[in-house]
């Protein structure tokens, strides 16, 4: 049978078959158009996940709303491009290498460099971009023609270019400084990738003897790290603290060293801190190093880059720091030097990656002056050029951003673009030559060049993506046509790390050169404005278990995202990510949910199996979908020959419109839970029902009202389709393509337009009416309920409608209610007076109705029901009278709010009072 659905749904034996379709058929390729073309551009940017990693909830989470916001881009006509890529992720590709070598007994160093970076490859090659594999099993709509890697040799090429041109614009220099050290990754790391702790710990108080003192006379100094006083080269005292004025300028004895060192007067040092002296240690403390430089200190290095005491430690020497602390402070102990030690709470900090101890130790590394261009990116951002959704993550961004240090872009690894920069290695030439390509020789003549050791950061490289991927430094078509790109979606952890980067390289990158006097003009802001690497940011929230506890592998509470699809259906798992994803608010994901979900799906594969029953009468009929390059708006060819058929028509483009608003808001959250509304509980709950008498092709039968009404499902259950799709991609296209035949007049339902609200569509009249039917149908139902009335037995209903318009409406639409399905009535009876006395009757603002049957009714329950409605009743008064009363809630709230606020007071009144009669009339002493 032609538009057959298999009977059951297993969404496992449909989403891989279309996976690989998209990808086989390049469905998302978008070709570089040529100039003139008219169609709206929409870019989006993956953000590279680690060729390290596995997919999990949050880059799940993170990927849904890309491919949701990207497909409906694509339907509405807009030329779509999201460009796929991975990250070389220098640490931690290269740890995972390091430990995989250790496994065979081999190290990287015994190697050597270009061996190791083989492996590297290698491993790149047979176990790298994992989660771009599964992407594709998740039909993500990117284009896989335009996959990058950054290390790729375009990419590796463009960071070259970037890193010499802020070197020759004095932005990037060399110098010592105090790097956050990890002993454990064996580099620097920035600040962004130190994780700040507040533990236990220790405060020691030190004697230093005074050198030249009549009487014995010592300095007391703190500190919480004693290992680092074998670098102490001076202690300092606040100028103004009156307790050391006659010690400044003199010396004392570093013990266990016995060095003389200077006493400094110095803003370092805090009167309230400890015993108000510090010692200074400008190798190993940020503070003091600024210290030392103030007063042209020496800089001792007493910890190695393994964490060990070095050979300035003197009889500490190779010990771990740790274990030289316990040392000393015995050492010092028993050579009367140590005052006392008192708990403390010691703020250290942690590789955010290994968690070890991170080390302040002073290196020679690359750092990028800031300042200039956070300036950029401090302005488009404040201009409006960039936005932030939810809008507080601009200002958390712009605090950051007017309080940045200047950037350590250097690793000590060798994973990773390699450091432009070559070191003459002749003797007495110190010339360090920066350069696109080796030098041949230096300025001295000498053709001995090393290149340095170290790699770039891998953020420095990522911050590229948005113009380097698009051919930068080429002025290249796609550049003029995709850049700046439309919007990010990332999270928060990374808004530092990457998206003010981005920022902040692409602001400088992407500006053309000032022209005399443009500075502040129009040319100048609208230069600056097209510079910006996107429009959009959009902070999506965090994904926790159903306890709303951070995921983590030592909880155990992680969820793997891959069985939960294998469970549930990848269709069921994006609803479900897209349903929760309110701005602003963590996801707590709860599978209870995506079951839920999954039976959804099953209710829109019933629904099309049953509307399958008779799509082969009125192929004719279906309209071919409509190509998303010529959108239409409503449900084309939809006769309104019924009450229902205009009510579902008019919630049909309401539903529409109103999911269109949502995704132009970034509203995940409110656009799903909008279709699921329309499409369970207006299409499947009501519409299906009410038209299934009128699907009858027997002998005898009204067979062109039959068609007609056929046609109209189908139709708009395509629609509907289209609807859905951003959502649930894969079972949405393998219905659509069941409705015709599997001959559509597209490749995809993901190439045909996106619905649109048509206001001639929408039928406020038929939407008031059909809500009293529905009123009315659900009043009864409730009523067999509660009666237990046996659901074949059919009982007759008496029915008052308070004004003779809805009477009449009543009585034209009595069909609808008289059907088995909606509520199993055997006859209606209008009557002249009310019925809210009446036993057991219900009733609204707008009928009472009253079921004829002869089972007494449960008096208690009835009055424990009449009062719980009441007390519904009264608290939603209260809520409107509260309003009503608020004026600068009526200055600001539109007329139409403030009516229908009116207007439902009214229909509370009514309420309550038929409410507090029928409780009389059950003897309740009201």
């Amino acid at each position: 049978m032609p538009h057959e659905l298999p009977k059951t749904y297993e969404p496992g034996a449909i989403e891989s078959r279309w996976a690989e379709y998209w990808v086989r058929e390049k469905l998302f390729h978008v070709e570089t158009p040529s100039p003139g073309d008219p169609r709206p551009v929409f870019t989006l940017l993956l953000p590279p996940p680690n060729v390290t990693g596995r997919l999990h909830m949050g880059h799940m989470m993170e990927q849904t709303q890309m491919d949701v916001i990207v497909r409906w881009h694509r339907m509405r006509g807009d030329l779509a491009l999201w460009i796929p890529g991975t990250d070389h992720a220098g640490i931690a590709t290269q740890m995972l290498v390091e430990r995989q070598l250790a496994k065979e007994g081999k190290n990287r160093r015994a190697m050597g460099r270009e061996k190791f970076l083989e492996r590297v490859w290698e491993w790149r090659r047979e176990y790298g971009g994992a989660i771009l594999d599964q992407m594709k099993r998740l039909g993500a709509s990117v284009d896989w023609g335009r996959e990058y890697f950054t290390m790729d040799d375009n990419l590796s090429r463009a960071v070259k270019e970037v890193f010499v041109r802020l070197y020759e614009d004095g932005l990037i220099y060399r110098g010592k400084y105090i790097v956050n050290w990890c002993s454990d990754c064996g580099t620097a790391i920035s600040d962004l990738e130190v994780k700040h702790e507040d533990v236990p710990g220790k405060l020691y108080e030190i004697r230093y003897p005074v050198v030249g003192s009549d009487k014995e006379e010592f300095i007391t100094v703190a500190t919480t790290r004693p290992e680092t006083m074998l670098g102490d080269t001076a202690v300092a005292v606040n100028p103004t603290d009156e307790r050391y004025t006659h010690l400044h300028g003199k010396h004392v004895l570093l013990p266990l060293m016995n060095r003389e060192i200077p006493i400094i007067a110095d803003e370092l040092a805090q009167p309230e801190f400890g015993t108000g002296a510090v010692k200074v240690t400008p190798a190993h403390d940020p503070n003091d190093f600024e210290a030392g430089l103030r007063h042209n200190l020496p800089q001792i290095e007493v910890i190695d880059e393994h964490s060990k005491m070095n050979a300035n430690a003197g009889a500490y020497a190779g010990l771990d720091r740790f274990a030289a602390r316990a040392r000393i402070v015995e050492d010092l102990a028993a050579q009367g030097f140590l005052v006392g030690t008192k708990d403390y709470t010691i703020a250290i900090g942690k590789c955010d990656r290994s968690g070890t101890i991170v080390e302040p130790r002073l290196s020679t590394q690359w750092f990028v002056k800031i300042a200039p261009l956070a300036k950029r990116a401090i302005e488009v951002v404040e201009k409006g050029d960039i936005r932030f959704t939810p809008e507080n993550y601009g200002q958390i961004y712009l605090n950051w951003m007017r309080n940045i240090h200047d950037w350590c872009i250097s690793r000590q690894l060798w994973w990773g673009h390699r450091i432009p920069a070559w070191y003459c290695t002749e003797k007495d030439c110190n010339e360090v030559v920066v350069a696109r390509e080796a030098p041949a020789a230096c300025k001295c003549g000498s053709t001995h060049l090393e290149q340095d050791k170290d790699v770039l950061d891998t953020w420095f490289s990522s911050g590229l993506l948005p113009f380097t991927t698009l051919g930068w430094p080429e002025a290249t078509r796609d550049l003029d046509v995709f850049y700046p790109t439309s919007m990010l979606i990332t999270g928060f952890d990374i808004l530092f790390f990457w998206v003010a980067r981005m920022i902040m390289l692409g602001c400088w990158f992407m500006m053309p050169p000032h022209k005399p006097g443009s500075r502040g003009t129009k040319d100048d802001d609208d230069a600056l404005r097209a510079s910006v690497p996107f429009r959009e940011v959009y902070i999506h929230a965090l994904v926790r278990d159903a306890d709303r506890q951070k995921m983590s592998k030592t909880k155990g509470n992680v969820l793997d995202p891959i069985e939960v699809i294998n469970q549930y259906g990848t269709d069921a798992t994006r609803f479900t990510l897209a349903a929760m994803a309110a701005p602003g608010t963590d996801i707590a994901f709860n599978e209870s949910r995506t079951a839920g979900y999954r039976n959804f799906a099953n209710k829109i594969w019933n629904a099309a199996r049953f509307m399958f029953m008779n799509v082969d009468r009125v192929v004719a009929g279906l309209r071919p979908a409509p190509d998303a390059a010529e959108p239409h708006k409503g449900v084309a060819q939809f006769q309104t020959q019924t009450l229902e058929d205009r009510w579902i028509l008019s919630r049909f483009n309401r539903a529409a419109r109103d999911v269109n608003e949502s995704l132009q808001a970034y509203r995940f959250d409110e656009a799903a839970n909008r279709i699921y509304d329309f499409f369970w509980g207006e299409l499947c709950d009501w519409y299906l029902e009410l038209i299934k008498p009128r699907l009858n092709f027997e002998e005898g039968a009204d067979t062109a009202a039959a068609q007609a009404a056929c046609a109209n499902l189908v139709n708009l259950f395509e629609a509907s389709l289209r609807l859905l799709h951003p959502v649930m991609p894969f079972i949405t296209e393998e219905i659509w393509h069941a409705i015709y035949d599997g001959k559509p007049p597209l490749k995809s339902i993901a190439l045909a337009a996106y619905p649109a609200a048509d206001d001639k569509q929408i039928n406020l009249t038929a939407e008031t009416e059909m809500a009293i039917l529905q009123d009315l149908i659900v009043s009864i139902r409730n009523l067999r309920a509660e009666l237990k009335v046996e659901p074949k037995v059919k009982v007759p209903v008496e029915v008052y409608a308070h004004e003779p318009a809805i009477r009449a409406m009543l009585e034209q639409n009595l069909h609808t209610v008289l059907q088995d399905r909606p509520a199993n009535v055997e006859k209606i009876t209008f009557v002249e007076s009310s019925l809210a006395n009446a036993p057991g009757a219900r009733s609204t603002s707008r009928f009472d109705v009253h079921a004829i049957y002869e089972k007494k009714i449960d008096v208690p329950a009835e009055r424990e029901r009449l009062t719980k409605e009441l007390e519904k009743i009264e608290k939603e008064q209260a809520n409107g009278r509260r309003q009503l009363s608020n004026e600068q809630f009526l200055a600001k709230a539109p007329a139409k709010v403030v009516d229908g606020l009116k207007a439902r007071a009214e229909e509370l009144r009514v309420l309550q009072e038929k409410a507090h009669a029928k409780l009389k009339e059950l003897g309740e002493n009201t």
